[in-house]
C-alpha cells in the first residue's frame, strides 16, 4: 500500500500503540506546528483504513472544493459568534453511527500554553472517549494513547491530558505545545 511506504519508509516513521476498535471518538493530535501534520495524518487513515472526520468552515465546502472536503472526511460548521460548534460537533455524532473526530487542540499551529477545552465539551457532550494521539517529529512517531474517558472533573482530566504529550516535539518544535 502507497500511504504505508510513504509514512514508513520514505518519511521513515512508526506507529506506537494501537488504533482503538471504536466507532465514535474524538480525536485529538497534539502538537500542531506545521502544514505537515495534516499529511501525516491522512497517511496513517489512508493505511488504517480508519473513516476519521474533521471539522472545516462551511465555505470550505462549496462547489468543487466542498466535494473534495467531504471526500476527505469533512464536516462543515458556521464559526459565527451567533452559532455554537460545540452543538454543531455533537450532533454529527448523533447522525452517524461511526462517527470520529479529528482535532487540534491548540486552535492555531503557534505556540500556546493550555489545550482549548471544546474537544473536551464535544465528548462530554456526545457521552464519547478521547483518544489522544502525539506527533512525535523528533522521534517520528505517531503515538497513540488508551482512550480516555471524561469524568467530572474537567481540571484533572485536562491535567492528565496535557501530561500525554509533556515533551513531544512537533514538526516546528518552538510551537510545541508543553504542559505546565
Amino acid at each position: 500500500m502507497l500511504s504505508k511506504f510513504i509514512f514508513k519508509t520514505i518519511l521513515g516513521w512508526t506507529l506506537v500503540g494501537d488504533f482503538p476498535k471504536c466507532d465514535q471518538m474524538v480525536i485529538i493530535v497534539v502538537p500542531h506546528t506545521h502544514w505537515m501534520d495534516f499529511i501525516v495524518a491522512i497517511l496513517v487513515r489512508d493505511f488504517l483504513k480508519e473513516p476519521i472526520h474533521f471539522l472545516g468552515k462551511k465555505e470550505l465546502f462549496t462547489g468543487f472544493k466542498g466535494s473534495f472536503f467531504r471526500a476527505a472526511g469533512g464536516y462543515p460548521v458556521n464559526r459565527s459568534k451567533s452559532t455554537n460548534t460545540v452543538t454543531q460537533a455533537v450532533s454529527y455524532f448523533k447522525k452517524n453511527r461511526v462517527f470520529r473526530l479529528a482535532l487540534a487542540p491548540e486552535g492555531t499551529r503557534k505556540k500556546v500554553k493550555t489545550l482549548k477545552t471544546g474537544f473536551y465539551q464535544i465528548a462530554k457532550q456526545a457521552k464519547v472517549p478521547i483518544l489522544p494521539v502525539a506527533f512525535d517529529f523528533e522521534n517520528k512517531k505517531m503515538i497513540f494513547h488508551p482512550l480516555f474517558f471524561p469524568s467530572p472533573s474537567q481540571e484533572s482530566d485536562m491535567y492528565q491530558i496535557e501530561q500525554m504529550f509533556r515533551g513531544i516535539k512537533g514538526k516546528r518544535p518552538e510551537r510545541s505545545f508543553q504542559p505546565s
